[in-house]
C-alpha cells in the first residue's frame, strides 16, 4: 500500500469518528428532555427562611372566637314577680261588729277584698278615723304585726282584715256616725290613698280616746284576738 492510500484511510477514520460522536451527543433541540428526571423534585424550605406561621401559634379552629356564643342572662325570660300596692279602686271595704249579737259595738272587724284582677299589697296597718270629731287616727297594737317588714298580699277575690277597738273605756267619749280608713304606703308613715269610707255596721258608734287597730292580716281570728279581751 502506498503512502497516498494510507493518508486517505487515516482521514476517513477521523471523519467517521467525528460523525459517530455527533450522532450520540445531545443537540440544541432534539433530545432536550433526555437525561432529566420526569417529575420536579419536591421543594425543601431552606433552614434560613422562617415559617409563615409560628409553630406555637394556635390554628384557626382552636383560636378563641371574637364574639362569645352567648351572653350571661341573655336568654333569661323570667322577671321578678312585682306586685303593685293596693289602691282604693282595687278594694271593696266593709265592717262588722264582733260578736255579731253583741249589744255593744266596741269591737269591729274591718275587711277589705281585692276586687281587681291582679294581686296587690297592703302595707302595715290602716289609718282609721272614727267620726267627724276625731282628733287623730287610732294607734296600732305593735304586737299584731304577723310578718314585720313585709306586706300582706291578696289575690283577686281574697280578703285581708284589721281588727278595730272603738272604745277602750277611757275618757273623752263621743258619738260617731262615720268611719274612714287610709292605706299606708311601703314606707311606714306614708299614705297610699285618700280616706276611704267604711260602711257603718250600726247607725252610730260611741268612741273614745282608747281606740286601737291591728296590722293587716289574712287571718281574721288572729286579728280579733288582739282586741276581744280589751
Amino acid at each position: 500500500m502506498n503512502t497516498g492510500w494510507k493518508s486517505y484511510m487515516a482521514g476517513a477514520a477521523v471523519v467517521g469518528a467525528l460523525l459517530t460522536s455527533t450522532a450520540c451527543g445531545p443537540s440544541g433541540d432534539e433530545g432536550a428532555g433526555e437525561g432529566k428526571p420526569t417529575t420536579a423534585p419536591t421543594s425543601v424550605p431552606t433552614t434560613g427562611s422562617p415559617s409563615a406561621t409560628p409553630s406555637g401559634a394556635p390554628s384557626e379552629s382552636n383560636a378563641p372566637s371574637a364574639t362569645p356564643s352567648s351572653k350571661p342572662g341573655a336568654t333569661a325570660s323570667s322577671k321578678p314577680d312585682t306586685v303593685a300596692d293596693c289602691t282604693a279602686a282595687d278594694l271593696g271595704v266593709s265592717a262588722v261588729k264582733e260578736p255579731a249579737d253583741s249589744k255593744e259595738s266596741r269591737h269591729l272587724l274591718i275587711t277589705v277584698q281585692n276586687a281587681g284582677d291582679k294581686k296587690c299589697n297592703l302595707w302595715n296597718f290602716p289609718y282609721v278615723l272614727v267620726g267627724a270629731d276625731a282628733q287623730a287616727t287610732a294607734p296600732v297594737i305593735k304586737d299584731s304585726d304577723p310578718d314585720p317588714g313585709r306586706p300582706v298580699t291578696i289575690a283577686p277575690g281574697e280578703e285581708a282584715y284589721a281588727a278595730f277597738l272603738v272604745a277602750g273605756g277611757k275618757r273623752d267619749e263621743y258619738e260617731a256616725r262615720s268611719i274612714t280608713l287610709t292605706l299606708q304606703g311601703r314606707k311606714p308613715g306614708t299614705k297610699a290613698s285618700k280616706p276611704i269610707d267604711v260602711p257603718m255596721p250600726v247607725a252610730k258608734l260611741y268612741a273614745d280616746d282608747g281606740q286601737l287597730v291591728t296590722y293587716w292580716t289574712t287571718a281574721e281570728g288572729a286579728a280579733l284576738d288582739f282586741i276581744m279581751s280589751r
